[in-house]
């Protein structure tokens, strides 16, 4: 009969926080703003990932599209630089957060749906993979990519969640 050395499986269960937190750093994701004063971490894998066409985030990011990445707010952190984030907040659904020392774009909270949209280009080592767009009534950039074309919001998220024509 063999018997385990005392103490076996409570070595192997006193390992699992250590290895939750590995999973994690091998998932993190790291970020700055354009002068790199703050930094952020997005840990885990985002909601969902898409583009937006509304004229808000248009004008916001100075772009005729802008590309999402969702996440919940337990996974997105500020590292470094908190001091520097400001906020503008234009509607009550959008807490656009910014450096204030560059103006870099950082976050935009979305405390109505309980999500965080971290700008894709501010953490380069995510692989950007979208599955929607959203807000494709007020595109000006007509995109031909064969992914789901919402006019508005998913239901979900408070619109119709009506699909248009690419």
């Amino acid at each position: 009969m063999s018997v385990q050395p005392r103490g076996y499986f409570s070595a192997i269960n006193g390992a699992r926080p250590m290895l939750n937190k590995l999973e994690k750093l091998i998932m993190a994701h790291f970020g700055s703003c354009f002068c790199e004063a703050v930094k952020l971490e997005a840990t885990g894998s985002p909601e969902a990932m898409g583009y937006c066409h509304c004229r808000s985030c248009r004008s916001w990011s100075g772009a005729p599209v802008n590309a999402f990445s969702l996440w919940k707010p337990e996974a997105v952190r500020i590292t470094a630089g908190a001091e520097h984030v400001a906020t503008f907040q234009k509607t009550q659904f959008s807490q656009r957060k910014y450096c204030a020392k560059c103006g870099g774009h950082l976050i935009n909270n979305h405390p109505a749906i309980g999500l965080v949209d971290v700008y894709t280009a501010t953490i380069p080592t995510l692989a950007f993979t979208p599955g929607v767009h959203v807000n494709y009534a007020e595109t000006v950039l007509p995109m031909r990519d064969g992914l789901p074309k919402l006019k508005d919001f998913p239901v979900e998220f408070g619109g119709s969640g009506e699909a248009i024509a690419e």
